[in-house]
């Protein structure tokens, strides 16, 4: 006997259509809808902080900005009471990011100010990948994100050296240069490394003998290879990833490795470089 639907269960399968179905008109439809809702809101934030704007047009900008929240906050209730497993969706990527779109205007009457922070619902942006459904933008962004997962534990390696070695030169450059230079404190002095390794150089504090200055010279040129290091090691395993996922399987076994996965003109091993058996 066929089960007949409550208008409960109709309306959720309805909202449910409209909500995350990006290959219907209608699903379609909101998603434009709501893309060009966050486009809105980010620039009445943006607009908000430029002092002319904000003195002439403040309760405007506040009363669109409280409607594109409503808007939202009902959203995210629809998105929660229409599928199976809203537990899911709450604690996912994008669940998180909905709820941080709405919080900062509610946060805002018990924190002035706080209506800033709803800048975050640029976040939102993200959808746009899921909405296109355009194949190569997939499989690049999946690939993106095989690079940064397999050299997380390289890059984590790396800060950890950085860290010790921004200890050790601010110290040094502390007892070189003193509280005369600006160096008043260790913690001042770490400041400036950090500022200086990353090619900032903001210039509020300086090195003013021969010798932090060459000690100065050497952060700096430090610096740049500590920038190329994290776009490397992502690189390269970027391009493993894709020499992996565009790979066939062939006839060539690496004797080392035991990898069957190579293009057939492939002449080394693309796991660990040995070379392979001609065909």
């Amino acid at each position: 006997m066929k089960k007949i639907k409550s208008k409960y269960e109709i309306f959720r399968e309805q909202i449910k259509i409209i909500l995350y179905g990006t290959n219907t008109i209608l699903g379609r439809m909101f998603d434009l809808v709501l893309l060009g809702l966050i486009l809105l809101s980010v620039i009445l934030i943006m607009m908000e902080t430029v002092q002319g704007i904000n003195q002439k047009y403040h309760t405007q900008l506040l009363i669109c900005e409280w409607v594109i929240t409503i808007f939202f906050t009902i959203e995210y209730i629809l998105r929660i009471i229409s599928i199976q497993k809203p537990v899911k969706y709450i604690f996912s990527f994008y669940g998180i990011i909905d709820l941080m779109a709405v919080m900062p205007m509610y946060l805002s009457i018990f924190f002035p100010g706080a209506s800033i922070l709803s800048i975050v619902r640029a976040l939102r942006f993200f959808r746009l990948f899921k909405i296109l459904h355009i194949p190569q933008i997939s499989h690049q962004s999946v690939q993106l994100r095989e690079a940064i997962e397999a050299s997380k534990e390289k890059i984590l390696v790396f800060i950890y050296f950085v860290l010790i070695s921004t200890v050790i030169i601010g110290s040094i450059m502390y007892l070189i240069e003193g509280k005369e230079s600006g160096f008043t404190s260790i913690p001042m002095a770490i400041y400036w490394t950090i500022v200086t390794l990353t090619t900032v150089g903001y210039g509020d504090i300086s090195p003013q003998t021969p010798l932090g200055q060459f000690v100065a010279a050497l952060v700096m040129i430090l610096g740049y290879g500590i920038i190329a290091v994290p776009t490397g090691i992502v690189t390269a395993e970027f391009a493993k990833s894709s020499l992996k996922n565009n790979a066939v399987s062939t006839s060539k076994i690496c004797k080392k490795c035991n990898s069957q996965v190579h293009f057939d003109s492939a002449k080394y091993c693309y796991q660990c470089g040995t070379e392979l058996p001609a065909n």
